[in-house]
């Protein structure tokens, strides 16, 4: 027969047996968890003891930002940014300047003018006339026409801008929040500089559309030999038009390219100047083309323009700027350590302290345990 103490060893020896099995894992759990918090307390930021330190940390957290603008904003690299939508910039800002061009072309005025094909010129030629030499179109009516179609799409371009840079500014502040995080005493004034930043060039922007809008209005050019070729083509219909006016027995309604089916029934009262009035509606239909895709191609230049001077130029200056402060001293804010970064650091340490030592006493037992089974 077996004996109560043989028992008892031969279930301590199992007991043992089971524990050593589990050990291992808890052994790698601890691990993983020191590990963890040896990461975490290594991204600290170190507590720094001059201005130089200082000063160092600042021109890495500039040099990283200014890297991640770059790619995001002018290379169009998002591998930092794989799964944000938002930070793949110049797919998103292709996408806007898409709309943009969109939203210039559905304000032409042609598509409204179906209903009084012609009467605006009409108007014009009238109030514009003067002593002279007949069949010579006043440039003056041009120009007010052109004047008035400009007018009306000109608030486009505004919200273009305004749109544009709203989407910029929170990029730039994202990303200047992100490579600035272990500072707390830099994030008030790095986006101070950001915001102020982003406020003068969309207020450039802002007076380049106004010039831009304001040449348009005041001066009628193009070297783009399609302009002729278009107005030619336009002016082929001018037959057609004038057969349909001097015929009342032929339908009202003709085919005109850029324009659609137009009633001309209300025009056979002024036939007299149809042809001057038509004229100046295919002038101004073809040079309106030249126009919209100048707004659109001139925007794309000047926003990509400013964007490169933005990142490249301009923005390391407004941070040093607003960082550093007028009289020079506001790195020595990044001596002062933070208390919820203190707080994180002491709370990391003790934890790695005591996972250190769970570690040594596990290791121990195991030690223990494994001469006990032998």
């Amino acid at each position: 027969m077996v004996g109560i103490p043989v028992l008892a060893q031969k279930l301590v020896q199992i007991q043992a047996t089971i524990i050593v099995k589990c050990l291992p894992d808890i052994v790698k759990k601890i691990n993983d968890k020191l590990s963890s918090n040896l990461d975490d307390l290594n991204k600290l930021p170190r507590n720094m003891s001059s201005v130089a330190e200082a000063m160092t940390a600042f021109v890495h957290i500039l040099g990283g930002a200014k890297e991640s603008l770059k790619k995001i904003l002018l290379r169009g690299e998002f591998d930092e940014y794989l799964d944000v939508k938002e930070m793949h910039c110049t797919a998103r800002l292709a996408e806007m300047l898409d709309q943009y061009s969109k939203e210039m072309q559905s304000k032409c005025p042609e598509k409204d003018a179906k209903s009084s094909f012609l009467i605006d010129e009409i108007k014009i030629l009238e109030e514009t006339k003067a002593i002279g030499l007949p069949n010579f179109l006043p440039r003056a009516a041009f120009l007010t026409l052109l004047q008035k179609q400009v007018k009306s799409i000109s608030i486009t371009p505004f919200e273009f801008v305004d749109k544009t840079w709203s989407y910029l500014e929170n990029i730039l502040i994202s990303v200047l929040m992100q490579h600035s995080d272990n500072y707390p005493q830099l994030l008030s004034s790095t986006r101070r500089a950001a915001q102020n930043l982003v406020a003068k060039k969309k207020q450039e922007s802002v007076d380049w559309v106004v010039d831009t809008v304001e040449m348009e209005k005041k001066a009628d050019y193009t070297c783009n030999p399609e302009y002729v070729d278009s107005w030619n083509k336009l002016m082929s219909h001018q037959n057609k038009l004038m057969e349909t006016l001097n015929d009342q027995s032929k339908p009202t309604k003709i085919q005109i390219e850029g324009h659609g089916d137009v009633d001309v029934a209300h025009l056979r009262n002024n036939v007299g100047v149809v042809q001057e009035a038509f004229d100046l509606r295919m002038r101004l239909t073809a040079y309106w083309k030249i126009v919209l895709r100048r707004l659109v191609d001139s925007m794309a230049l000047h926003l990509l323009f400013s964007i490169q001077n933005l990142v490249n130029k301009e923005m390391e200056t407004e941070i040093i700027n607003e960082v550093i402060g007028p009289e020079g001293n506001g790195l020595e804010r990044m001596l002062n350590e933070s208390p919820t970064v203190a707080e994180k650091r002491n709370r990391l340490k003790n934890s790695i302290k005591l996972l250190k030592e769970s570690k040594d006493v596990v290791s121990n037992i195991m030690d223990k345990i494994a001469t006990y089974v032998d």
